[in-house]
């Protein structure tokens, strides 16, 4: 699994996070602890949805 923002491995970190995009329920977000912490944005993509 990659960071939906960077791309970044996250299988082997310890603090990601994975949920449902906020706006369509349809597509799942992943994001790395660095993402996560810099709060890098991220784009569903299924209906384009831009976070964080």
């Amino acid at each position: 699994m990659k960071c939906s923002s960077c791309g970044k491995e996250v299988e082997a970190e310890q603090n990601w996070v994975e949920f449902d995009c906020p706006s369509c329920k349809k597509d799942h977000i992943i994001r790395c602890e660095k993402c996560k912490q810099l709060e890098n944005t991220y784009e569903c993509s299924n209906c384009g949805f831009v976070g964080p």
